[in-house]
């Protein structure tokens, strides 16, 4: 059984990689640049590994540099790395009708991270639908939007280029028709295209198992699994937290002069764009430092396991939460909403927290160090890679080879997951039969 589950690892991973290759050999083509000249195959495996980690940072911008072909082939790079290598797969056979086996089975459930095999199939269909759903009622808003500027054709691209984009949590768009790296700062004042987009990136970071959930209990919250509880609990409080602290912060810098409607708007997008979308409705590099931090951080929490999203995921953070606080008051179990955690979920969600820390560590050491980027910059641009979330102060453009080599490193890790990464690199281990003893050490 352990060589079956590490097989499955191999071939998520495995399939990740198979479409950023195939994703940049198709945007290192003459015909996905503009200018009809090929793009260095560097920057084409960093945009198709942006793309396919549903990431957003850039080294070019999107509208200026690639035709409307590299930008389809942008966006399909989303779509699938948003739903999964497998995930997708999978999906697709389900439309075409195929059969699906037990391995196909396995596979899925490992790519949408559940425990349980039982139910995957349907599960799978659901979350075709949900996404065909949410991304075309998104579609079909934004389009109405941008129909009035854009026309019919361009409007409706825009439409479904931005609602696939938050949907996945890519951040990648297309208004540098408005002026290069730009971003949504154009629409800022926009309460329509603000409320779509936060939408989207919400319903899109807090689990495909979450939905489930919800779709099969409703709005009756009790009933709803420990796992769908710590992810909305979380999520909301994350949301809330950060847009009071991020007015708080900029109202008299940043957001000075903004009406106050538009001020909650920015506070708002601000906080649930780092977790793990990338876009941003306000110039990052107008922020104050302690929101800079703010964000970093929620770039680190991210979205949820199972979603869209990147991060050490908002279970994750729960759980240690939730340990200290019983560890304070001297429990000897973790307890949560009248449930008690499984024995190693705090071990495990240290064993994420601390491989990303020290991910982070090494990285911001390496750019710092050879690109001689500021260490406020580094550990943002890492963070945004290694979360999978897209938002830059501006390094990402001047750094060399060696920093787009490594953020597209960390952007792959980031969605693969660390974790995984550890795995195939050491393999599984069976536990060890032997007990040594036990001694205390002192701790804190």
């Amino acid at each position: 059984m352990k060589m079956k589950e590490l097989s499955y690892l191999q071939i998520i991973a495995g399939g990740f990689l198979g479409v950023i290759l195939l994703g940049a050999l198709l945007l290192a083509l003459p015909v996905a640049s503009k200018t009809g000249m090929p793009t260095s195959f560097v920057d084409a495996l960093f945009t198709a590994a942006s793309a396919t980690c549903v990431t957003g940072l850039v080294v070019v911008d999107t509208y200026t540099h690639w035709s409307v072909f590299g930008q389809i082939v942008i966006l399909s790079l989303i779509q699938i790395g948003g739903l999964g290598f497998m995930s997708f797969i999978v999906m697709v056979w389900l439309f075409l009708g195929r059969k699906i086996g037990m391995r196909e089975r396995n596979l899925l459930r490992a790519s949408i991270s559940v425990t349980n095999l039982g139910g995957v199939v349907r599960l799978a269909k659901h979350i075709l639908w949900g996404t065909l759903i949410f991304e075309a009622a998104g579609a079909i808003l934004l389009s109405l939007r941008f129909y009035p500027q854009m026309g019919f054709g361009q409007g409706l691209y825009y439409g479904i280029f931005h609602s696939i984009s938050a949907f996945c949590n890519a951040g990648f768009d297309l208004m540098g028709k408005f002026g290069q790296y730009s971003s949504l700062t154009t629409f800022a004042a926009d309460g329509l295209l603000n409320a779509v987009i936060m939408f989207l990136i919400v319903i899109g970071g807090i689990g495909f198992f979450v939905w489930e959930d919800v779709y099969t209990h409703k709005l009756k919250f009790r009933k709803y699994s420990l796992h769908s509880k710590m992810v909305l609990m979380t999520t909301l409080i994350l949301i809330l937290g950060g847009a009071v602290a991020i007015f708080i912060s900029e109202y008299q810098n940043a957001f000075a002069g903004m009406p106050l409607h538009e001020a909650i708007y920015a506070s708002f997008f601000q906080s649930i764009t780092p977790r793990t979308a990338g876009f941003n409705t306000v110039d990052l590099q107008t922020f104050n430092d302690a929101t800079i931090f703010l964000i970093i951080f929620l770039m680190i929490v991210g979205g949820s396991s199972g979603s869209t999203a990147g991060g050490i995921k908002t279970t994750t953070l729960a759980v240690l939460w939730c340990a200290t606080m019983n560890t304070i008051k001297k429990r000897r179990h973790v307890n949560v909403f009248s449930r008690r955690l499984e024995d190693d979920a705090v071990a495990r969600a240290a064993t994420v927290l601390v491989l990303y820390l020290g991910l982070i560590i090494v990285s911001v050491f390496l750019l710092c160090g050879v690109e001689g980027i500021s260490m406020k910059e580094s550990m943002f641009e890492v963070a945004s890679a290694l979360g999978t979330v897209g938002l830059s102060l501006g390094a990402t453009l001047k750094i060399g080879i060696f920093g787009k080599i490594l953020l597209t490193f960390l952007m792959y890790f980031g969605r693969v997951s660390t974790v995984t990464i550890v795995v195939l690199f050491i393999g599984r281990k069976e536990p060890a039969l032997t007990t040594w003893p036990m001694e205390k050490i002192n701790i804190g």
